[in-house]
């Protein structure tokens, strides 16, 4: 549903204002958003509602959309938005200075702002962490009816494909992915809280997810024998995905939309952004809220997650023909 705000059309002139389409929920951003406001004297008018719905709407709005700035998760997405010529190249020394490149489109059309780690999690009690080593070695015949895993639908398992495309290339990625289907204890899951409660419960040992849904969920349940394992630190490194936002097309306010998000990417609102939602800060020089931290360092795989966006449909029908549902 769309929420909170009343939006102003886009005839009208607002300076003071900046106007956001969020796919990320209201608990998650008016945080950032009021801190914005109070530093700059720039209100911030929201909607939030599905990243779909956003760019329908987006795209059926053209020039007379009052949205300045899109917000939402996955690179995929947001490669989706700039491909449909929904974003605007964006030139901002700050936003170059606090993103790294590989979280960063390389036309600059959108830009990180909190960094999603997409790795293992097993039972501590059937599994210990000298028995795994990388995403690819959840394939081996030893882990048949040991893995589960959520369904190939969600966005966030067609860029882990994508980005083992663009490292593997499509034959060892299908060989992969085959593996892991043979490998399932159960059907596909709907989704990776359902998949690492399976795990708990050892109905299967291991599963793959974002670390901020193992957080929530040990918050919740910390006697669940759940534990993180970071894979592939002896190649490329772990998964790692965005939130991020981009600057619209037909923006009413470019400069309110840049310094928006050059606020979100500083270090005053990287605490604010990651944190609420267990996430990692995508600025560098900004440490990971304690709890986060906790779970000890990783290295992160470095090819830019603009190719989680390029490479989704190859990676969509990869996982149809491995018979990943």
């Amino acid at each position: 549903m769309f929420c909170c705000v009343t939006l102003f059309g886009a005839s009208a002139s607002h300076a003071d204002q900046v106007v956001v389409y969020s796919a990320r929920i209201e608990q998650l951003i008016k945080p950032m958003f009021d801190a914005f406001s109070k530093e700059t004297g720039t209100t911030v008018k929201f909607i939030t509602d599905k990243e779909g719905a956003l760019l329908a709407r987006l795209k059926a709005e053209g020039k007379n959309t009052p949205a300045d700035v899109l917000i939402t998760a996955d690179a995929g997405n947001l490669w989706e938005a700039a491909r449909e010529g929904l974003l605007r190249p964006v030139e901002s020394k700050t936003l170059e200075s606090n993103v790294p490149a590989y979280l960063r489109d390389p036309g600059n059309q959108w830009f990180g702002l909190s960094v999603r780690a997409r790795t293992i999690i097993y039972n501590t009690q059937k599994v210990k962490p000298s028995d795994l080593s990388t995403y690819e070695a959840l394939a081996d015949p030893k882990w048949k009816g040991r893995l589960c895993l959520r369904t190939s639908k969600k966005v966030y398992n067609q860029s882990l494909v994508a980005m083992m495309i663009e490292e593997h290339g499509e034959l060892k990625t299908e060989q992969v992915v085959k593996g892991w289907v043979a490998n399932l204890a159960t059907d596909p899951l709907s989704d990776e809280t359902r998949a690492m409660e399976f795990v708990g419960a050892g109905k299967c040992d291991v599963t793959i997810a974002n670390t901020y849904y193992y957080g929530r969920l040990m918050e919740k349940n910390p006697a669940l024998p759940l534990a993180i394992f970071w894979p592939n630190q002896d190649g490329a490194g772990v998964h790692v995905n965005i939130s991020g936002a981009g600057v619209t097309r037909y923006a009413n306010n470019v400069p309110g939309a840049i310094r928006l998000l050059e606020f979100l990417s500083s270090e005053k609102a990287q605490n604010l952004f990651a944190d609420v939602n267990m996430e990692y800060p995508v600025n560098p020089r900004i440490k990971p809220d304690p709890a986060v931290a906790a779970w000890g360092p990783f290295k992160q795989n470095t090819i830019n997650v603009n190719k989680a966006g390029e490479l989704q449909a190859e990676a969509v029908k990869l996982m149809d023909r491995a018979g990943y549902r």
